[in-house]
């Protein structure tokens, strides 16, 4: 699908996006995003071979403190750590390593974490003292976000997906020199799961490229447990050390967004118009597969198509992603085969994980990785998706503010984008008296020519890439409107936004889920 060039008078004042450079200082040269399939089945670099190491009988891996693990990884100036975000704001590992880590008195540190939330703010006082200069993560939100916006970070931060993560890492592209694995449960020889323990999280799927690929590995626990911990979701194949610590994390800060039903009537509408889409595009049928984020108005799609599929007897093949309570009840109740995980978005999804055999694990490479044998986001028939701004183009930004700061990232964004038969965007048009169609994005986190439909309290518009649906929508009586007009509604309700003022300074650099660039972001002056 090629995305279809949209041309409006342009506002007074408004400039246009500046044009990727060749080489950013602290990244390198910047391979300039082609399209979104354009290295699919290619490959941009070599696999990074595993490590080989042995260990004798008898040799012990259990370690009394994080100082030691970080003695024996063989700490120094320049490394990259890595972290996973299944704790996500209840997570303490990260700050406890790095408090470890910030006495040793090294600098210059790179920490590839999956994601970054509030909890992570000690981070900034590290960059602000030069003990970590780089960044790579998938989403960022909270103190350490505003700090990289305002350039407070040596390095321009990298922007990943949640499929690049793993395809950068397992290509060596983002060498991990020490992984730091919190393990709510782990034994002594380094067997490890989420769903044990009093800090259980349930799936671990971002860890596992981490502990497959890094040169060194330590696993982190607070349920320390006799060998062997059963299941094992990251082996003792994959670890170098263990470290028990008192507390890895607060399980209450796993929950993500929210986790119940919109009851707003005009969330409800959206909801509605969109499992009307869904229906009309032909895919609700047997088989049917669907992912779902865990805000109000996305459940309440949700809630829309469990009525749909209960009426017309349709079981569907799975539901996949962060996996919510809401999806649990939709597979305890036969409406769908089997759930795919990659993480857990609240306590319910973490006790259906560990006790039903038909709710599956999938670490992040199967999930999305564009350069694997086969993603999981391949297999989507519809994805549901958010947006703080989609422009004319289709072109969708979870990555910054209106005002440029950054405030979340991709996730999993454009990697189900790419993947689906149907990518559909559900938001009001008009958000803290802001219009949300916008004629040129802020900032590009997921192109426009892998996403189909957008869906508002105003309108429904499909990219005209997808003459298709179109057909399909209108055929079944849904009526639909070009995202030109929605732009010229939206700004008749809140005005044309002032333009934002940008620096030269480029703060972080947004990866599509290839490894090419799609965007910056600069410092706002």
């Amino acid at each position: 699908m090629h995305g279809i060039e949209f041309e409006i008078a342009p506002a007074s004042g408004e400039t246009r996006r500046q044009p990727l450079p060749e080489y950013i200082e602290g990244y390198g040269e910047v391979r300039a995003f082609e399209g979104a399939f354009a290295n699919v089945g290619v490959g941009i670099s070599d696999h990074r071979p595993r490590r080989s190491k042995s260990v004798r009988p008898g040799q012990t891996k259990l370690l009394a403190t994080i100082e030691e693990a970080l003695d024996r990884a063989g700490l120094r100036d320049g490394m990259t750590l890595s972290f996973h975000h299944h704790l996500r704001n209840g997570d303490h590992v990260l700050n406890l390593v790095m408090e470890a880590v910030a006495r040793r008195g090294v600098r210059d540190l790179t920490l590839a974490v999956s994601s970054i939330f509030p909890v992570h703010e000690p981070l900034v006082a590290l960059m602000d003292a030069g003990v970590v200069t780089g960044l790579a993560t998938n989403y960022m939100s909270g103190p350490v976000a505003k700090a990289v916006s305002q350039g407070r970070l040596k390095k321009p931060a990298v922007m990943m997906t949640h499929g690049g993560r793993p395809r950068a890492i397992e290509s060596g592209d983002l060498p991990v020199d020490i992984a730091f694995i919190a393990a709510p449960c782990s034994d002594p020889y380094g067997n490890c799961n989420g769903v044990r323990g009093k800090s259980a999280c349930g799936a671990l799927g971002y860890a596992v490229a981490d502990a497959q690929y890094a040169d060194v590995v330590v696993a982190i626990t607070d349920h320390l447990v006799a060998y062997p911990a059963s299941p094992a979701e990251i082996t003792q194949t994959m670890v170098d050390y263990v470290v028990e610590v008192p507390s890895i994390g607060d399980p209450q800060g796993i929950v993500s967004g929210t986790t119940r039903i919109t009851r707003d009537p005009v969330g409800l509408a959206i909801a509605h118009k969109a499992a009307q889409v869904i229906h009309a595009s032909g895919l609700l049928e047997d088989g049917f597969s669907f992912q779902t984020g865990a805000g109000g108005t996305s459940l309440a799609v949700a809630a829309e198509l469990k009525d749909m599929m209960k009426e017309a007897g349709i079981v569907g093949s799975f539901a996949a992603g962060g996996i919510t309570g809401y999806l649990v009840d939709m597979l305890e109740e036969g409406l769908f085969n089997n759930l795919l995980d990659v993480q857990c978005f609240d306590l319910r999804a973490v006790e259906s994980y560990r006790d039903n055999p038909r709710h599956l694990p999938m670490d992040a490479s199967m999930y999305a990785n564009p350069f694997s044998k086969g993603a999981v986001v391949n297999q989507l028939d519809v994805m549901i998706l958010g947006a703080t701004e989609i422009d004319l183009n289709f072109n969708v930004n979870v990555t910054t503010g209106s005002d440029g700061t950054i405030m979340g990232g991709s996730g999993g964004h454009s990697d189900t984008a790419a993947g689906a038969k149907l990518a559909m965007v559900v938001t009001q048009l008009v958000k803290a008296r802001l219009p949300i169609v916008r004629r040129h994005v802020t900032t590009i986190t997921t192109p426009g020519e892998t996403v189909d439909v957008l869906v508002t309290d105003h309108g429904i518009a499909v990219n005209p890439a997808r003459q298709d649906l179109i057909a399909a929508l209108e055929a079944s009586g849904l009526k639909v409107v070009t995202i030109g007009a929605l732009l010229a509604l939206a700004e008749s309700m809140t005005g044309i936004p002032d333009e934002v003022t940008f620096s030269d300074d480029i703060v972080a650099v947004v990866e599509y889920r290839d490894g090419t660039v799609v965007d910056v972001v600069r410092r706002t002056k």
